[in-house]
């Protein structure tokens, strides 16, 4: 039937997995195209994984993504035994680069145009060429199925946008407008509909680096009077608490300034830029050099070139690139390919063996995985281990924190919380649904969307899959 509908395709009653469909009298869209990270870990992990061999078989009768035709990659739905159709969606929406919005883009037809933030699609670059290519992580491009030697990746049709300028996808009207995350280039949206304008928080935050952006947005959204807002919800329990990117900061530096003798090893998402931004300046105020892993220098090789970020790229001078062991046992250049052997060769890279010599002397941005450094690296007793990640999420994956324990008791180190969220609490996101007072208020990303009762009574506890007219 005609009209303007909503249907939640992901994201409801889980943190992620964002796939949000809006019809407009046959004009379609997603807000995002996310895996579900929860609901993925219900049914698979590390070695039993969904079948590529299969097509999109795994991944629809497990319910990690949606059962519709008109929106899938040929190849990957003749895999599936079915037959291709044209797309029905006009475009998706992104925004912003964390996986838990964006992975599943992967499996879209390749002629559904994709919109994003310029930053936004400059870290999808970095991610790119960071890692191996990964049936569930082709955002940009994807190798078709089944692989066939030489054949180039098909690339998408990506449009940037920027903040405040307004495009079009058939008669729907969209207003991008930033807001304050965890990562740079992260946008909600105001879409002028038939029915009339609905907001789309994305992610958000107030107590960020950034909270102008975010009002920004919120007082964009409030002067549109929207029929409809979709917000996320991430944090709703969480209680009024003194929390900032500066507060961070100030903590880390005491902490490491009270131990002048000890290794330190911070362990956060290097996508976020603040964050990596932070404890470049802790090392640098406490004479230290921080260190970095080396797939880790593709987000500062395309992030440094942003001036508005303000991070260093890989070859600054307080910088130290970590140079892992090789497959072949040992420390030579000739053991890393591509882009890796460039970065392992510069003159600030540096082996396990170098960086134990004077371990006080850096700031280790090595995470959780790589723990395994440590047993290369041998940091003393009393080394310190900053974990500057939510607890016990990171963003985009869950800890064992037995586990984590385990390798601190082992080697003997300090564990220190340290952390600034890229979600706001309750309280804000309370002032948020209240300022934009929108007519109906769907509540998303969140494990309890019961809590936006204390809001506004305009509130709809999203059903998945069902369509809400507008």
């Amino acid at each position: 039937m005609p009209g303007c509908k909503i249907i939640f395709y992901g994201g409801v009653n889980e943190v992620g997995g964002n796939k949000i469909l809006l019809d407009d009298n046959g004009i379609r869209i997603f807000l995002d195209f996310g895996k579900g990270f929860s609901r993925r870990a219900r049914f698979f992990e590390e070695y039993l994984k969904p079948r590529s061999a299969n097509g999109l078989v795994d991944f629809i009768k497990m319910g990690l993504i949606p059962d519709i035709d008109g929106i899938y990659r040929e190849d990957l739905v003749e895999m599936a035994g079915k037959k291709a159709i044209t797309p029905e969606v006009d475009a998706v929406l992104v925004s912003h680069a964390h996986a838990d919005h964006v992975d599943y883009i992967s499996f879209l037809h390749r002629d559904i145009p994709l919109y994003m933030g310029s930053t936004c699609h400059t870290i999808l670059k970095s991610i790119q060429e960071r890692a191996p290519r990964d049936f569930e992580r082709e955002v940009l491009d994807f190798s078709p199925k089944p692989y066939k030697r030489g054949a180039k990746p098909v690339e998408r049709k990506i449009q940037e946008f920027r903040s405040g300028r307004k495009f079009k996808v058939g008669s729907l009207e969209i207003h991008p407008i930033h807001v304050d995350h965890s990562i740079p280039g992260a946008y909600g949206f105001i879409i002028y509909t038939s029915a009339g304008p609905i907001a789309y928080t994305g992610d958000v935050r107030l107590h960020g680096a950034r909270p102008e952006m975010t009002r920004e947005f919120v007082a964009e959204a409030k002067a549109a009077k929207p029929v409809a807002l979709i917000c996320e919800g991430t944090r709703i329990t969480d209680l009024p608490m003194e929390e900032s990117e500066q507060k961070v900061f100030k903590e880390a530096s005491t902490l490491v300034a009270k131990h002048p003798n000890a290794p330190v090893f911070a362990d956060f998402n290097f996508k976020d830029m603040d964050r990596v931004r932070t404890f470049y300046k802790v090392a640098k105020e406490s004479g230290r050099k921080m260190v970095v892993k080396l797939k880790d220098c593709y987000y500062l090789k395309y992030m440094s070139l942003d001036p508005s970020i303000g991070i260093p790229n890989y070859d600054d001078k307080d910088i130290v690139i970590y140079k892992p062991k090789q497959v072949s046992g040992t420390y030579a250049d000739g053991d890393y390919y591509g882009e890796d052997a460039k970065f392992a060769s510069l003159p600030n890279a540096k082996t396990a063996a170098e960086i134990s010599e004077n371990s006080s002397r850096y700031l280790c941005a090595l995470g959780y995985f790589s723990f395994a450094s440590l047993i290369d690296i041998r940091p003393p007793a009393g080394a310190l281990y900053i974990h500057s990640a939510s607890e016990p999420y990171n963003e985009e994956m869950v800890l064992n924190q037995e586990r984590v324990d385990n390798w601190l008791d082992k080697f003997g180190m300090e564990r220190h919380q340290i952390h600034c969220s890229g979600h706001a609490k309750g309280p804000d996101l309370f002032s948020i649904v209240e300022d934009i007072d929108a007519g109906m208020l769907f509540p998303i990303h969140t494990e309890h969307p019961e809590m936006y009762v204390r809001a506004t009574r305009k509130m709809t506890v999203v059903e998945e899959g069902k369509a809400y007219a507008l």
